[in-house]
């Protein structure tokens, strides 16, 4: 691979983003001859992106940071289909209602990593001209353009029919729609760049090619590789669930201790991918051994959190991990849920506080953790998984800490 002219293509390739590109020669003299627009799709599934999304969301603030115009497209059209890629099983499908309640709770994810404005980045929703569309006429002029056996082909698909899962025809239809939206929004707002993982490489091409044929329109294709962390993890899931990117879904002391706790192996990477900083300064950090690559991961944690939910809330998270872990206190930022005195005062299972309070994904969990000597109540170890708390075990602050190993807390205040 050419050193690329343009600063898109260098800080992309750069920051360990690039996979996969349609023409990279010819993208890089569009970025080099002016201002490029691009796009990245995104289904409204829920109402707020987790960690899993976090690359596309970065690819589209790479895009603005080097002068480029990003276009976030949300599927409010598509959504009410399902996106058949990487699944094995029909996604449920959502009302109009419920879509546009997630679009608003995902637009405020995008505030946080994007500047908006009449020519800065948009956002834009694919019902605006899906949900008008005329079947018959959309057939004629379009589907031609499309062979049954290469969409068969292709991994979205494929995959799904060698495991004999069911794939409907709504959603075998997703691949049609997705390369129309990139018509589309090459027509109205002249972009020609679509970007996305690796498993987006067939609809990805799939648009490239439609505007090629119906338009003789120049396109391209970005992909970037399957993030996973160093033990083969999927980026965005823990045992607890998924780490949302939205406040009122994940609490950003939280969101830190998920970057906090990222593997010696992940950190110069994910410093590349999900920070701004300087590649000279990551190059420093991750030269780091032994005790001292803890800085480098809280610089992370707190790198990544200030981008999504703003400085203060990024420092307020590690200056709640230094008083945690370096003074044992307990600190305002830690997950905290509510018991009634009453309830307390009779006595509650600890197996069920561990579990409500999110330190253990089931009761048989937290028996576990319970039992291996992972399990701690006010700094002590808990010793019997049947053990009963009550309001003896509140501390002189009003609360139980909870502790699950060295760096998961959470507080139980009385009500």
């Amino acid at each position: 691979m050419t050193e690329p002219k343009s600063d898109f293509l260098r800080e992309f390739i750069a920051r360990g983003y690039f996979h996969q590109c349609t023409d990279l020669e010819g993208l890089d003299a569009a970025a080099t001859a002016g201002r490029l627009v691009g796009y990245i799709g995104f289904d409204a599934t829920a109402d707020s992106l987790h960690v899993g999304s976090l690359v596309q969301i970065m690819l589209l603030r790479r895009l603005q940071q080097t002068g480029h115009r990003p276009i976030v497209l949300m599927g409010g059209g598509t959504t009410r289909i399902g996106d058949p890629s990487g699944k094995d099983e029909s996604r449920k499908l959502l009302s109009a209602a419920d879509i546009a309640g997630n679009i608003a709770g995902i637009r405020k994810t995008f505030d946080r990593f994007l500047d908006f404005g009449p020519t800065a980045a948009i956002m834009v929703d694919n019902a605006a001209w899906l949900d008008g569309l005329a079947y018959i006429e959309f057939l004629r002029d379009y589907g031609r353009h499309f062979s049954v056996n290469r969409m068969l082909s292709f991994d979205s698909v494929r995959l799904r029919l060698e495991r004999e899962h069911p794939l409907s025809f709504l959603e075998f239809n997703y691949m049609v729609l997705q390369a129309y939206d990139f018509l589309e929004l090459a027509r109205r707002h002249g972009c020609v760049l679509q970007m996305g993982g690796s498993d987006q490489w067939g609809n990805i091409v799939n648009g490239v090619e439609l505007g090629r044929r119906v338009e003789n329109r120049a396109l391209f294709g970005l992909t970037t590789p399957l993030i996973t962390t160093a033990a083969g993890a999927k980026m965005g899931k823990t045992a607890a669930g998924a780490v949302w990117l939205n406040a009122d879904k994940l609490s950003p002391y939280d969101y830190w201790q998920y970057w906090r706790d990222t593997a010696d192996a992940d950190v110069g990477r994910f410093l590349r991918m999900f920070t701004d900083l300087p590649l000279p300064e990551i190059a420093r950090l991750e030269t780091l051994k032994g005790a001292e690559i803890n800085a480098a991961k809280i610089q992370l944690a707190t790198e990544a959190t200030a981008m999504a939910h703003g400085h203060e809330a990024a420092e307020a998270a590690a200056e709640t991990a230094r008083r945690v872990f370096g003074e044992g206190g307990a600190g305002d930022e830690l997950p905290t849920i509510a018991v009634a005195r009453a309830d307390l005062s009779r006595g509650l299972a600890a197996i069920e506080l561990f579990h409500r309070a999110g330190l253990a994904s089931s009761k048989s969990e937290a028996r576990r953790l319970i039992e291996g000597g992972g399990g701690r109540v006010n700094g002590r170890p808990l010793r019997d998984h049947a053990a009963v708390l009550t309001l003896s075990d509140v501390a002189a602050e009003g609360y139980i800490k909870l502790s699950a190993g060295r760096k998961k807390h959470a507080l139980v205040r009385v009500e």
